[in-house]
């Protein structure tokens, strides 16, 4: 094994062909867009969509004459998710001009960085459906430009290029190979995304190209040393990530055992075919030409600005999941769930404030997360409020609804939006507390059932028949427990 190679397979993971075991390495770079008002070298706006080619400067352009100029913001949010990832802060670096030609890149060149990048080393743990923690390390992160879109479905003949994404400062998190399966990967990817929205460094969204990966894939027979790799470009889905994955390997294992060899190449993952196909042939560093861009000075920090920013950074996934076991008494899994998303877990504790966070969590992670699920629905867009959800767990406290009223009021609320309180007055649906209306109803039962009256005084088990048709006779709104006291002492059981 290589220096960098510390983790192998474990006997699960690993991958069977015609001739024996193969073990997947995975690696991820990580392209993060800055959530930043302007772009990374100009003032233009780095606001999503908009007409094509309205939010470009001469910068951007890359009009004769003109000089690109640091935003300090993108750079304070650079360092900002580099603490997040429990990386090294490089006091100095630099900016290099990456050579090569897209015909949305007007300058002929990408300004990013190379050998000097603003961010090292660091690490984070992954727990991939809930298997043993993994740690994955991070090999840098560096700040670099984005380039515009090539636009190819407007015309049969013409290739339309908007430059409103040119400039777009972008952060890219450069993974060791250390993921050994497409659940890891998919795991590390979900992990990132989750740390960069709560610092508020990247919106992390995937439908708009905010988070993106490039998938590095190889095979090798356990404890080898690597293959040779290919990369997947612009992965924007998880679940599209775990495909590519696992097609690249099995395609890859089917030509070794069949004695070939891998070319390195990059290659493009088609979701509607579910495999990957070339796209080029794979460049190394010194095909980009890579040389200090001599219109940027050095990038150097001072100690005490990084402090400030470190000072400023708020909770995060591992540490609130830790917290929400802890305060909350939740089980490690719903705690993860809570905590990986900034949104979720704000909502949680709306709903958990003075309330029983098991209870809360339960009704969060699947009354509610399942309902959207159904309707296609986001969080932000739930008609059911965290304070609404919180007020409906108030009823069933105070005995105003029982736990089964309390599922149809929500269903309710998720139809109209309205509060929990003006559905339950307007539909009628207060619990019955009252023992003598109860008690008429199981006189009733009684009266009309003499045979299971004597059946449940020999067989407890029966009791439940008469809870069930006890609350039927109420339509559902009698107390449980009062219907179970009363029942108890008419049937002598």
């Amino acid at each position: 094994m290589t220096a960098l190679d510390v983790r192998a397979a474990r006997p699960d993971q690993l991958v069977s062909g015609d001739k024996g075991q193969w073990e997947i390495i995975v690696g991820l770079e990580v392209h993060a867009q800055v959530t930043s008002q302007a772009k990374l070298f100009s003032g233009a706006s780095a606001a999503y969509g908009g007409d094509p080619n309205a939010h470009v400067s001469l910068v951007d352009a890359a009009m004769p004459g003109m000089l690109p100029v640091i935003n300090k913001f993108c750079v304070e949010q650079a360092v900002r998710t580099g603490l997040g990832l429990n990386a090294e802060i490089h006091r100095k670096s630099r900016f290099d001009r990456k050579n090569y030609f897209y015909p949305d890149l007007p300058q002929g060149y990408q300004i990013s960085q190379y050998k000097e990048p603003i961010v090292g080393e660091g690490q984070i743990e992954v727990e991939p459906d809930g298997e043993e923690p993994v740690t994955i390390r991070i090999e840098r992160l560096h700040l670099e430009q984005d380039a515009g879109k090539s636009i190819h479905d407007l015309s049969p003949s013409e290739t339309f290029v908007d430059l409103n994404r040119a400039g777009v400062a972008l952060m890219e998190i450069v993974s060791r190979p250390d993921m050994r399966s497409s659940k890891e990967a998919a795991a590390y990817f979900n992990k990132l995304r989750s740390i960069v929205r709560a610092l508020g460094t990247c919106d992390g969204n995937m439908e708009e190209g905010s988070m993106r990966a490039d998938v590095n894939v190889s095979v090798r027979r356990p404890g080898e040393e690597f293959g040779t790799r290919c990369e997947i470009k612009n992965v924007n889905s998880t679940r599209f990530m775990q495909q590519a994955i696992e097609y690249e390997a099995r395609r890859q294992i089917e030509i070794l055992e069949g004695g070939g060899t891998i070319d390195q190449e990059t290659r493009l993952f088609d979701p509607d075919k579910g495999e990957t196909r070339t796209m080029r042939s794979k460049e190394d560093a010194h095909d980009y030409r890579y040389f200090p861009d001599p219109d940027l000075l050095p990038l150097v920090l001072d100690q005490a600005w990084i402090d400030e920013i470190k000072a400023s950074l708020p909770e995060l996934p591992d540490a609130k999941k830790k917290r929400f076991v802890g305060e909350y008494g939740l089980t490690p899994y719903d705690a993860g769930v809570l905590s990986g998303d900034s949104d979720a877990s704000t909502y949680f504790e709306t709903v958990a404030k003075g309330r029983d966070g098991k209870l809360a969590a339960n009704w969060v992670t699947q009354e509610l997360f399942g309902a959207l699920n159904k309707k296609g629905l986001e969080l932000a867009t739930s008609p059911v409020k965290a304070e609404a959800l919180g007020a409906l767990l108030d009823l069933m406290k105070d005995g105003t609804i029982n736990g089964k009223i309390a599922k149809d009021v929500f269903a309710k609320m998720l139809e109209t939006g309205d509060s929990p309180g003006a559905i339950v007055e307007r539909e009628g649906l207060k619990q019955v507390t009252d023992t003598g209306a109860i008690e008429k109803a199981i006189d009733e039962l009684m009266a009309a059932n003499a045979d299971k009256v004597a059946d449940v005084q020999k067989n407890p088990k029966a009791f439940g028949w008469w809870v069930g048709q006890t609350m039927k006779a109420t339509g559902g709104k009698a107390n449980p427990a009062v219907v179970n006291e009363i029942l108890k002492k008419k049937l002598g059981v």
